[in-house]
Order: structure tokens, then sequence, then C-alpha cells
């Protein structure tokens, strides 16, 4: 969005240092014309923002629409970057090395190399961020994805505009019979920001975590999952403020639920995310 020259430059600067490995780079203008784009990547220009999800798949299509699909998909946030050159060839050969994996996660860490908010760590037991293993979300804006796996699924979902887009993801393809891994050895850096900082945060966080549940678990779980995260989410609101914003969400969530597609996981696939240590209630 043009709304950090800085930080993009940095992140294609230490993008570009990329070694052992083919890359090809799509920038995308959510609702603009990219003004740091390096020589020979290609520019998606989209007329309106249309949120972070649909921005990413976007890209995807650029390089499909260019005969140029890629095996690997890395989705970069433009204020992230690569502590060193080796880290795409390193996730990739994770992959390699765990091929029931649709997408490997790099531990994500501030500036400093070593701090990993427990909102960081995709899975459970956040306490220990250098363990690496099976996950069963991600997070999103650092992250390899299978192309395979990325077509297959259907991408991100470009209408929940920003939030739990990655657990989405994440979830359809645990449901395709894919899995996650978290390459805790491999950092990828970013500045120590709070998601709180974007105006939409908590409307649009409890709103998109309630269409997840529709979407993905099966009947019986959906009202377990969902109060379980009201009671999480209501008490977080009610310590550090967004109340109002939040029960806005809530409400737009559930009276909007019918209009999200539903493909409830099946109950085998249900026994493997618990199996993996996330059993989806939590």
């Amino acid at each position: 969005m043009n709304d950090r020259p800085n930080e993009e430059a940095a992140a294609q600067t230490t993008l570009l240092a990329q070694s052992g490995v083919d890359v090809r780079v799509v920038v995308v203008g959510n609702g603009c014309r990219p003004e740091v784009v390096p020589p020979g990547a290609l520019t998606v220009c989209l007329p309106e923002n249309i949120g972070i999800p649909g921005g990413r798949n976007a890209g995807a299509d650029a390089l499909r629409d260019a005969d140029d699909p890629a095996d690997w998909l890395f989705f970069l946030d433009n204020d992230a970057t690569f502590p060193c050159s080796d880290v795409l060839a390193r996730l990739v050969a994770e992959a390699q090395g765990h091929p029931e994996a649709a997408y490997v996660q790099p531990r994500l860490t501030g500036p400093d190399d070593v701090t990993t908010p427990r909102r960081w760590v995709p899975r459970l037991r956040a306490s220990r961020p250098d363990r690496p293993g099976t996950i069963t979300t991600m997070t999103e804006g650092v992250v390899l994805v299978r192309r395979e796996a990325f077509d297959a699924v259907g991408g991100w979902p470009a209408e929940f505009f920003l939030y739990h887009e990655g657990l989405q993801l994440a979830w359809q393809c645990w449901a395709a019979g894919w899995s996650g891994w978290y390459a805790a050895g491999i950092r990828m850096h970013h500045p120590l920001t709070s998601p709180t900082r974007h105006a939409l945060f908590h409307r649009l966080a409890a709103r998109n975590r309630i269409w997840v549940a529709y979407r993905n678990l099966p009947a019986p779980l959906v009202p377990l999952y969902l109060a379980v995260w009201t009671a999480i989410t209501l008490a977080r609101a009610v310590r550090t403020g967004g109340l109002s914003e939040t029960l806005r969400g809530m409400r737009e969530g559930w009276t909007s639920r019918h209009a999200q597609t539903r493909r409830p996981m099946s109950w085998r696939r249900v026994w493997r995310l618990t199996a993996a240590g996330r059993p989806p209630v939590i």
C-alpha cells in the first residue's frame, strides 16, 4: 500500500540476496501501484484494497498467468526480512524432508534474532519457540507453501480481509490430507509490533474466528470451539480494550456465517489435529 517504503525496500533487498534457489518476485499493490519494485519483478496493481489474503492470492495468480507457477510459494509481508541468505533454500530442504507438509513455517523473531512473542509460535506450549515439530496453524506473513497444496485447497480466504486467514488455510490443508511443519531452527525477522495497532483488529479477529469454526468444524464442535474462544476473547478485550468492536465482530460473524461455504472436516481429521497437539476447540 506504499505506506512502508523503507521496510519494503529492506524486505526486497534481503529477498533478492537469497541463494541456492531460483527466485521469482511478485509485488502486489493493494489498491495502488507499487512504488518499490525490484528489476524484473512481476507487478500486480489492484484497483482497491481487497485485504491481505486477497492480495496474496493475486500474487500467486500472477505467477500462474505468466506460465511460471513455481513449485513453492513464499509469502513475505513487507515489514519482514531475511536475516541471512540461505533461508529460502533451507526452508525448501525442510519441505522436501517432510513431504506430508503443505507448508513450512520458520521461527519469527524480532530484529534481535531472539525474541519470539507467544502469538508468533504456531502451536501450543509456546514457551519453547525453538522446538520444531508438526503444527496445525501458521504465521501468515512469512510462510513457505507447496504450490500443489495451495492450488488444491483454493488458496487464501480472500473474504477474511485480515486475521485468521492462516488458520483457515492450515485447516484446509489438513482437511485435504496434508499437515504443517515448524522449522524452528530457521529464523525470519519482524518488528516487535502488536496486532492491535490495526484499527480493524478487534472486529475482524472476532468475526473471522466464527467464520473459521463454521466453515471447518463438525457441527458438535462449533459451539464448543466458539464458547472457548468467546471466553478468551472477551477476557482479553476487557483487560486490554476493544470490547465494543469485539462484540460487533462477534455479531457480524454470527449473522453472516451462512454466507460462508461450509466444508466440515472429517472426524478423522479432527483426530489428526488432536494427535498433533492441538484439538480443534482451542
